[in-house]
C-alpha cells in the first residue's frame, strides 16, 4: 500500500503507526530500509532472563564479525542457516561452555545458543523510537482513528462488509463515515442554548 501511495500520488510517510501484530522483523526491516520510522510496538522476549539463567542482553554482538561474546568472553558463532523463516541461531563451542565457571549461569545445555531475528538491526531502532515524544504521540493518534473503528463495529453493526468488490467496500465505509459525521453533528446542535444569567 505504502509503494502504491507513492507511485500515484507521490505521498510517502515519515512514520507508519500500528499495533504489535505488525511488529514483525519482516515488515520493522522493510520500513527501515525504506527510511519510514515503525511507531509499532516490539517485545522482545529474549530480553527476559528465565530461572536465573543469562538472557541475550547479557551476551555483546559484534555487528562486523556476526557474532556474540558471552559474559566468559567467549565467542558464539552461526552457520548463517535461517530457521524458521527468519532465525539466526548462534552456538558456543561445547569445549568453552564445559570448562566455564559460569556456565550454571549461563546454561542447563552442553553448550549455549542464543537466537537473533535476521531484521534485528530494525527491532533495536523499531525499540528505541518507543522511548520517544513522537512514538507517543502517534500511539495517541492511533488510538483516535481506532475508536471510530471500534464505533463502527460496536454500535453500528459494521461487524463485516454488505457490498462487494473495491467501490462497494469504499461506498459502505463512506456511509459509515457520514454515519458517524451526522451523530457529531446532532450531538452538537442539540445542545441547549445558555439559559439567562440571574443576578
Amino acid at each position: 500500500m505504502i509503494e502504491r501511495a507513492q507511485e500515484r500520488f507521490n505521498l510517502k510517510p515519515d512514520r507508519i503507526a500500528g499495533d504489535v501484530a505488525y511488529g514483525t522483523g519482516e515488515i520493522l526491516g522493510w520500513l527501515v530500509d525504506h527510511k519510514i520510522d515503525p511507531h509499532i510496538p516490539v517485545w522482545d522476549r529474549t530480553e527476559v532472563a528465565a530461572n536465573g539463567i543469562y538472557s541475550r542482553a547479557e551476551f555483546t554482538y559484534d555487528g562486523e564479525r556476526d557474532l556474540y561474546i558471552c559474559p566468559g568472553s567467549k565467542e558464539l558463532k552461526t552457520s548463517g542457516t535461517v530457521h524458521d523463516g527468519g532465525i539466526l541461531k548462534y552456538i558456543a563451542k561445547r569445549s568453552d561452555c564445559s570448562q566455564c565457571p559460569l556456565k550454571p549461569h549461563c546454561t542447563t545445555g552442553r553448550e549455549r545458543r542464543v537466537q537473533r531475528d535476521v531484521n534485528q538491526e530494525a527491532r533495536d531502532y523499531t525499540q528505541a523510537l518507543m522511548e520517544t515524544d513522537a512514538y507517543w504521540q502517534s500511539a495517541l493518534d492511533r488510538k483516535n482513528i481506532e475508536r471510530l473503528f471500534g464505533e463502527a463495529k460496536s454500535h453500528l453493526s459494521m461487524t463485516r462488509l454488505r457490498l462487494r468488490g473495491l467501490t462497494g467496500a469504499s461506498d459502505e465505509f463512506l456511509l459509515t463515515a457520514a454515519v458517524q459525521n451526522i451523530k457529531r453533528l446532532v450531538k452538537q446542535v442539540a445542545i441547549p442554548p445558555p439559559g439567562p444569567i440571574i443576578a
